[in-house]
């Protein structure tokens, strides 16, 4: 039986990372002095979602944390630097930067948080 999005740490986390960026674009569509701080606002949430899998995971593998934890930065990303493109923030060229660079701080922080929640694969 599939588990659900409320006990799946990559879901969990890649929605908190999701919400965040898309947070994070529309304020900055509205404040430039935000917009200007989209390259390392984004990967930093990106990273936090990752810390977040990796903390969510119990019992995972230091492998499965960095790979949660880069899908779930990755995917909020993706979706945030889509939105952004989308309302004329950046150009679409930006989509595969700003997808690839939330997907490694997501697989960092994924090993970030399962390094500190101190959890081990059973």
């Amino acid at each position: 039986m599939p588990e659900s999005a409320a006990g799946n740490p990559m879901m969990k986390s890649a929605i908190v990372g999701t919400v965040l960026q898309l947070l994070m674009v529309v304020v900055g569509h509205y404040v430039p002095q935000i917009a200007n701080l989209f390259p390392v606002l984004g990967t930093g949430i990106g990273g936090v979602a990752g810390i977040l899998n990796g903390l969510w995971g119990r019992g995972a593998s230091m492998q499965s944390a960095a790979g949660g934890g880069a899908v779930a930065g990755g995917a909020g990303g993706l979706i945030g630097t889509l939105v952004s493109s989308l309302l004329g923030d950046v150009p679409m060229s930006t989509v595969a930067i700003g997808t690839g660079s939330t997907a490694v701080a997501g697989a960092i922080g994924g090993v970030l948080g399962k390094f500190l929640g101190g959890r081990s694969a059973g």
